[in-house]
């Protein structure tokens, strides 16, 4: 088993009175992560996807819950967001019944958000689980083993299913993206038109590493701004994609309000479009290139809590930074090129902004940037 980075995070908090809150898209490992943690403990489980567990919680007495916990003293819920009133549930145990610990995952982050937050406040610790990351395969495998597979890894991805079944990767995503990318989100949000959403996802998926255009996306798939707006928000919330925004100051013409839109998984992100190319033979090489590092470095920062604003820096010129972290005041600034070589830092940004730091990262240097 692949140890998770979260994991010992995660154990830390087990003693402590707060609920422990789990995000992250299906088949990411959540489940598998709390067991683990959970193995030798004696846990009541309970899955919101059940519809008796549902309806155990639409009553929320203490009474009623401690006839649900019993005699124990964890209790697991899984896909919380499917359960109303959890928010409220979970802050009656964390406050009344004080033995007893609450993990709940969700695979929705805004509907467990909204049912959780004001209920929870000063409650819980929350955390994000993503697929595996290039850190934690080179923890349990070691460096020159990841290395290895890079090309792989931006072909495929990092579902724990995918990289634990080599040479059935492409029959697995794209069972894997048809069962979570519209299936659930159909449920979830009720949308009603599947196929509208289906060329949305495809569109983004052929625009990572650009600017994304909301008109252009309208009239790509046929809806009006409003609603891409809307679909791509959605998107968000089930861990498909993310965005990252313009960074913006005071230079007269830097863009101020674009965004590009990144896949959290590059294999989720070649299954929408059919496209297993080697990386020798693809176009779009520089563009999936820059998908995996700023997703690879997402995690690292989330797991290691470096809390850093994330941005892309451009000019109508088309003087442009692919990546910048912004932490504690100090700008980092980095380009992304497969291939090393030479390369200079616009001068406009950097005499106005002074980076403490600009590095361009390649195939012969990225370990540094994805390793803590």
């Amino acid at each position: 088993m692949i140890i998770r980075k979260l994991s010992e995070l995660i154990q830390s908090k087990l003693n402590k009175q707060k609920a422990i809150i789990l995000y992250g898209p299906r088949q990411v490992g959540k489940t598998t992560l709390v067991n683990e943690l959970l193995k030798d403990k004696d846990v009541l489980w309970l899955n919101g996807d059940d519809a008796d567990t549902r309806v155990m919680f639409q009553e929320t007495s203490i009474a009623r819950l401690r006839n649900i916990i019993g005699a124990k003293k964890i209790v697991v819920i899984d896909e919380a967001q499917r359960i109303e009133n959890i928010g409220l549930s979970i802050k009656t145990i964390v406050d009344r019944i004080k033995d007893v610990k609450v993990i709940a995952t969700g695979s929705s982050s805004f509907d467990l958000a909204n049912k959780i937050n004001e209920p929870l406040t000063g409650r819980k610790w929350e955390y994000q689980l993503f697929p595996l990351s290039f850190e934690e395969m080179v923890l349990q495998y070691g460096l020159l083993d990841e290395l290895r597979n890079v090309e792989n890894r931006m072909l495929y991805g990092y579902y724990p299913e995918i990289v634990c079944n080599p040479g059935d990767e492409k029959e697995r995503l794209k069972s894997l993206a048809d069962s979570y990318l519209y299936k659930d989100i159909m449920v979830w949000e009720k949308i009603q038109k599947p196929e509208k959403l289906e060329k949305l996802v495809q569109a983004l998926a052929w625009q990572i590493g650009s600017e994304v255009s909301y008109l252009e996306l309208s009239q790509i798939c046929g809806l009006d701004k409003e609603t891409i707006e809307k679909y791509i928000q959605i998107l968000e919330r089930a861990f498909i994609v993310f965005r990252l925004n313009s960074f913006s100051r005071n230079i007269r013409n830097e863009l101020k309000k674009s965004r590009k839109i990144y896949f959290y998984d590059c294999g989720i992100r070649n299954a929408v479009i059919n496209q297993f190319s080697p990386i020798e033979l693809r176009n779009d090489k520089g563009a999936l290139w820059e998908n995996f590092l700023i997703a690879e470095r997402k995690k690292l920062n989330h797991y290691h809590q470096n809390y850093c604003n994330t941005y892309f820096w451009r000019t109508t010129a088309q003087q442009e930074i692919d990546y910048i972290e912004e932490m504690n005041g100090q700008l980092n600034a980095y380009e992304f090129k497969w291939k090393d070589g030479k390369h200079k830092f616009t001068s406009t940004f950097v005499s106005n902004y002074h980076p403490t730091s600009t590095q361009l990262i390649h195939h012969q240097n990225f370990d540094n940037f994805l390793l803590p």
